[in-house]
């Protein structure tokens, strides 16, 4: 009798539980029916076709809300990644994180597009866009220039892997700018050592322009430091090569003439010493 009874309370604890568990799923839907606030839309999720998010999503760029299309993009790629309409989906996405100047976003979402999709024909857009996101962060020189070496290495490959694609022309420009900034970066720091008369460490800032950037627009002003720098140090010999490279390559500057000017203070003149540094690299100026 004893283990009937005990069999009886078992078999009570037993559905007493059922009955539980399937109260609170009834209370829980009937709460999500009953309750009209609650918009699934809102918790980020859309349910609609990839076909008709992607609409959805150029339609909003259309109308000028690309906050609402890169959401409609990223939804696609969520639910539908490695798909086509996943990886056009990426393609937009790239693009409407840029224009709302995500960059970094951008840049993340490009570059998982470059190793899934690195040969489509969509890939010569994207990595320009990488590099594009780059180029918007360059700083003053003032300030860090990683963004800067960033541009050149993603324009780079621009240039390097789709030399054929309509972004080279802009890709090559935007790597021009981005080296004037490395070049006036290393001005910067040299002329805040050569203002202290701390000669030698303005000397390897400035040979960086000249050695490594001799194509932009810092080279005259950096040949003009190292005149002033070496000829400060009593180094006349390499202050009148560099004088006399800055004058070959740029005789009508305003930095030979101030150059020239400081030599002939001093009784010298311009002079080439073909065994300085500061020669083989003149020689690689009007090349480059």
């Amino acid at each position: 009798m004893a283990q009937s009874m005990s069999m009886g309370m078992r078999n009570t604890a037993r559905v007493a539980l059922v009955s539980l568990v399937m109260i609170g799923a009834g209370v829980l839907v009937t709460g999500c029916q009953s309750d009209p606030d609650i918009d699934i839309t809102k918790l980020g999720l859309a349910t609609d076709p990839p076909e008709q998010l992607y609409k959805q999503g150029l339609a909003n760029m259309k109308a000028g809300n690309l906050a609402e299309a890169s959401r409609k993009f990223d939804s696609i790629d969520r639910q539908n990644p490695f798909s086509e309409w996943g990886r056009k989906a990426l393609v937009m996405s790239t693009f409407t994180k840029y224009r709302l100047g995500q960059y970094d976003e951008a840049v993340t979402t490009g570059n998982r597009y470059m190793k899934q999709y690195p040969r489509s024909d969509d890939s010569a857009y994207v990595q320009y866009l990488i590099g594009l996101s780059y180029s918007k962060q360059i700083a003053d020189v003032t300030q860090d220039q990683r963004a800067a070496s960033r541009t050149i290495d993603a324009m780079s490959v621009v240039v390097k892997d789709y030399p054929k694609s309509e972004y080279v022309e802009d890709a090559q420009a935007k790597i021009r700018f981005a080296r004037d900034q490395l070049a006036g970066k290393e001005m910067q720091i040299g002329r805040y050592y050569l203002e202290r008369k701390e000669y030698l460490a303005a000397i390897s800032r400035f040979r960086v322009v000249v050695e490594r950037y001799g194509n932009t627009n810092q080279v005259e002003e950096a040949l003009a430091r190292l005149v002033e720098a070496y000829y400060a140090m009593g180094v006349t010999e390499e202050a009148q090569t560099a004088a006399a490279v800055l004058g070959h390559n740029y005789p009508d500057s305003q930095w030979y003439a101030d150059s020239f000017k400081l030599l002939k203070g001093g009784g010298l003149e311009p002079r080439e010493n073909s065994g300085s540094w500061i020669s083989r690299a003149g020689a690689k100026l009007l090349g480059t």
